[in-house]
């Protein structure tokens, strides 16, 4: 098992940027792909990114494409999600996954984090 800590979330504009960390430990770091998702009030919990353990492969939803930017640091065992361009629809909790499987970690991944809120006022 990997502990996931999350931070960063926030209250931001329309247009705004936000960056958030998940802080992991417990289990060799490298060994894992990291992934993000997020849950919306009233929603089921969607995919936003993920990025392999080497970090030269990355994967996006659609609706996140060219204003996130996943990206890991594994000297500091700490994954990022930098969002900008942000909406009223990216309000959410996020959530931080890991998985030591890359197919694995952006569909069912067997570590969670326990989230943070980001809110995107219109």
């Amino acid at each position: 098992q990997v502990q996931l800590v999350e931070s960063g979330g926030g209250l931001v504009q329309a247009g705004g940027s936000l960056r958030l960390s998940c802080a992991a430990s417990g289990r060799t770091f490298i060994n894992y792909a990291m992934g993000w998702f997020r849950q919306a009030p009233g929603k089921e919990r969607d995919f936003v990114a993920a990025i392999s353990w080497s970090g030269g492969n990355s994967y996006y939803a659609d609706s996140v494409k060219g204003r996130f930017t996943i990206s890991r640091g594994n000297a500091k065992n700490t994954v990022y999600l930098q969002m900008n361009s942000l909406k009223p629809e990216d309000t959410a909790v996020y959530y931080c996954a890991a998985s030591p499987r890359t197919a694995v970690v952006t569909t069912t991944p067997e570590n969670w984090g326990q989230g943070t809120q980001v809110t995107v006022a219109s």
